[in-house]
């Protein structure tokens, strides 16, 4: 492990500094006994980074956020398995290792994130045959032609990144327009949440607050998708259910009578 005078030191903005969480999450998630997803990437990073655990180490995200990431995993491998070859697009990729985790050695890959995240990235990972790393904004269109380079069927994630974009319809919808037939798997919040969530960040003295919510994902299907599947994360697929650990069974109900859904996961299609 890195010692602190070591560390990398990350300099980012404040929505871009959020990718700690789901990082954070990932690599204590792996050193269980009976992890529910195994990410030793993840906490070869988190050891090698100096950023502040206070905000976005312990207790933030935690089982909700690797829950969510294990829907996501479950649903690229499918699309994987289908399409061989095809393309999965990671919207605001953070230091996300999906590739490592679920990428068949066939897929082609493209990791978008702002610069300032890209260029923390470029610290870990490499640009290959399969694999491209685009800086550039979603709310932008510059990466578009990076996407369409690569060969389709494409699927997109944005994992934890749309609630933070008041411009998140807009973005669906152009992407929608743009890629149609695509997968595009995303998380949503209710209002309730967001509300939750800003007071959530007041005490943690975070900057980043949510700016888009969303009560019924279907609701989007006005922008141009069909709902191919929608769980909540705290009533995750049979799938990912048979495989959760005791301790993770016996948790859920009780988060779902006390917090609700908490957050929504929903696969769509671009008609």
């Amino acid at each position: 492990m890195a010692g602190m005078a070591d560390r990398v030191k990350a300099e980012l903005g404040a929505v871009q500094e959020t990718l700690f969480i789901p990082l954070a999450a990932r690599a204590r998630e792996t050193c269980r006994r009976r992890p529910v997803l195994r990410d030793p990437k993840a906490a070869q990073i988190l050891a090698s980074v100096d950023y502040d655990a206070q905000k976005y180490g312990r207790g933030l995200g935690g089982r909700v956020t690797v829950l969510r990431t294990v829907i996501f995993d479950g649903w690229v491998s499918d699309f994987l398995s289908a399409h061989p070859g095809g393309t999965v697009v990671e919207l605001g990729t953070g230091l996300n290792t999906r590739f490592e985790r679920v990428g068949d050695g066939q897929a082609h890959w493209i990791d978008l994130d702002l610069p300032d995240t890209i260029e923390l990235r470029r610290r870990f990972f490499a640009d290959s045959g399969h694999r491209r790393m685009v800086a550039a904004s979603v709310l932008d269109q510059d990466w578009v032609p990076a996407v369409q380079e690569s060969p389709g069927p494409y699927f997109f994630a944005a994992e934890g990144v749309l609630a933070y974009l008041d411009q998140a319809p807009q973005v669906i919808a152009r992407i929608a327009r743009t890629f149609p037939g695509a997968l595009i798997a995303f998380d949503t919040y209710s209002q309730r949440t967001l509300e939750q969530q800003h007071k959530l960040a007041a005490r943690k003295n975070m900057d980043a607050r949510w700016a888009w919510s969303c009560d019924d994902p279907r609701t989007l299907e006005s922008l141009g998708l069909e709902v191919v599947q929608q769980v909540a994360v705290t009533r995750p697929p049979a799938g990912v259910r048979a495989r959760l650990p005791r301790r993770y069974r016996y948790a859920l109900p009780l988060a779902r009578r006390i917090a609700g859904d908490l957050a929504t996961v929903t696969l769509f299609r671009a008609r």
